[in-house]
């Protein structure tokens, strides 16, 4: 399973990006797909994920009020968008794919290239 991700940049604070992860194979109606993002010298954060057969979504409280995760399961693809941006939302951001309703990223097994995405004051 390879994960390709794209819609990364540069925005100033207050814009909106879409980042998109479109997966060759390997998602089943039991994947459990995410992003999470890590700033420089800071540790992986769970951003959000969604279940593949189910409206069932989870968000961290950093971003619940202004990031929506969303999939296309024809397309074998799911988004993040991001509205409000901060400079705080640097970061590189990834996508994941597991099998476990988890915030944690050791429980995801497939991971995305990473995308830089940098916020400007």
């Amino acid at each position: 399973v390879q994960l390709v991700e794209s819609g990364g940049g540069l925005v100033q604070a207050g814009g909106s990006l879409r980042l998109s992860c479109a997966a060759s194979g390997g998602i089943y109606s039991s994947s459990v797909v995410g992003w999470f993002r890590q700033a420089p010298g800071k540790e992986r954060e769970f951003l959000a994920l969604i279940r593949w057969s189910r409206e069932s979504t989870l968000y961290a409280d950093s971003v619940k009020d202004r990031f929506t995760i969303s999939r296309d399961n024809r397309k074998n693809t799911w988004y993040l968008q991001m509205n409000s941006l901060k400079p705080e939302d640097t970061a590189v951001y990834y996508c994941a794919k597991g099998s476990q309703y988890s915030t944690r990223q050791y429980d995801y097994v497939f991971w995305g290239q990473g995308t830089q995405v940098t916020v400007s004051s």
